[in-house]
């Protein structure tokens, strides 16, 4: 076995009248994030580091935001997919390192309640990941608080060929 990394990036405007998901915890905030699923920015760019640790292609190739009967879906459930898919590699995750970029709104209450809800998804224990929290210092779109961005590594070990 091998060990493998992959780096996942994903960003979703704010919107009105949508709940806010991070790491599949509900947020209290008046605005959720646009998006064809729940839009959880987090679980999206860990499935992009996961996926691109084995070599697959995006979230948005497995799970386009054409097909109707995801609109909405939670993406917990995307990333328990994106688990079988790594499976059919023979890989095992390892670990998960994330980091959440936001100005509003605070997401640190939230993180613990987030690494267990991940843990749960993705087999792992939550002291294997990570979720740190951070702002933009009021710079870009994320410090104009018109969304958020979150970036991800995975490691996983898999059959050396």
């Amino acid at each position: 076995m091998i060990p493998l990394t992959g780096i996942g990036y994903d960003v979703h405007r704010f919107c009105a009248g949508r709940p806010l998901v991070l790491g599949g915890v509900e947020i209290p905030s008046e605005m959720g994030l646009d998006g064809h699923s729940d839009a959880d920015v987090l679980c999206h760019a860990i499935a992009d580091a996961v996926l691109g640790a084995v070599g697959e292609k995006d979230i948005g190739h497995h799970f386009p935001n054409t097909d109707a009967s995801l609109r909405g879906i939670s993406s917990l459930e995307l990333l328990r997919r994106v688990m079988v898919i790594i499976k059919s590699h023979g890989a095992r995750l390892l670990n998960i390192d994330s980091s959440l970029i936001a100005e509003a709104p605070k997401v640190g209450p939230h993180v613990e309640a987030m690494r267990v809800r991940l843990g749960e998804v993705l087999g792992l224990p939550p002291a294997r990941i990570g979720v740190k929290a951070t702002t933009n210092e009021s710079m870009g779109f994320v410090g104009r608080k018109e969304g958020i961005a979150a970036l991800a590594v995975a490691t996983v070990l898999i059959p050396d060929a």
